[in-house]
């Protein structure tokens, strides 16, 4: 199998037919992924950005941005492109979200840094929504999904506070775990009552051996568990901003595919 047959078959395919992902793009996307972060936060300590709460705030819309994107190009409002679907998609929101800051930065290295950047994001997001509102009439909302989906997020959620009352890890963590459990239930809901179905591998293979959704719990648990550990207990030598942007990394990796999962069941 030469280069081309090789890229096609693992990166092209699973987009063109919506197959989800694979072993192979799963791994290279996971490198590249790890490689961003840390070229991003060398580039924002450059810059004199500090990863703290004003960033975060600042950043929110832009976080937003990826699944908006991604469900209105599932509900058929945007054409169904690399660039509009997973990762693609993701790649061009992380593109409008590091310019967005170059150029603010640029031209306001001070405290106008932060509103303005977020104000931006927010007409980016406004862009987003008013393309749904004008094909509003073409969209149904799936009110039922409700009924499924509250019950299963109290239920989740309150795990992990009582988890959070025990374990020091889980309460010094506890945004990233109710975070990560969001995505669960709006995993679990999707495939358990909708029908849906899970495109990652890992997720994917897990479900095929349980039987059941209800196993993205348990996935979720164990992986964040897993990265806090390391980040909290083994790598307290690092920079703590390092540790805050790898967090605010695995925020957006639970919080994005989380939202995109709920407008993706709403709106039909």
């Amino acid at each position: 199998m030469g280069f081309y047959e090789f890229f096609y078959r693992y990166f092209v395919e699973p987009i063109k037919y919506n197959q989800g992902y694979n072993i192979v793009n799963t791994l290279v996307y996971a490198l590249i992924l790890g490689v961003a972060v840390l070229l991003l936060y060398k580039m924002l300590k450059r810059m004199g950005i500090k990863i703290d709460e004003r960033f975060f705030i600042a950043l929110m819309p832009y976080i937003l941005l990826g699944p908006l994107m991604r469900s209105i190009t599932d509900i058929g409002l945007l054409p169904r492109t690399y660039l509009t679907v997973s990762p693609g998609g993701y790649f061009v929101i992380a593109g409008f979200a590091i310019a967005s800051l170059f150029a603010v930065w640029r031209h306001c290295n001070d405290e106008r840094l932060y509103p303005i950047y977020r104000d931006f994001g927010w007409i980016l997001v406004a862009g987003l929504l008013f393309i749904m509102v004008i094909n509003w009439d073409k969209l149904s909302v799936r009110w039922d999904y409700f009924k499924y989906f509250i019950p299963s997020l109290i239920l989740a959620e309150s795990f992990i506070w009582a988890l959070s009352k025990k374990f020091e890890l889980v309460r010094n963590n506890k945004i990233l775990f109710y975070t990560h459990f969001y995505d669960a239930t709006t995993t679990f809901v999707g495939i358990q009552f909708f029908g849906f179905w899970e495109q990652h591998v890992l997720a994917r293979t897990l479900m095929n051996i349980f039987g059941t959704p209800a196993v993205m719990y348990l996935e979720k648990l164990v992986i964040i568990t897993l990265v806090v550990y390391i980040l909290d207990r083994l790598m307290t030598e690092e920079d703590p901003e390092l540790i805050n942007f790898v967090k605010l990394t695995i925020f957006i990796l639970g919080f994005g595919p989380g939202t995109r999962n709920l407008l993706i069941a709403l709106l039909r």
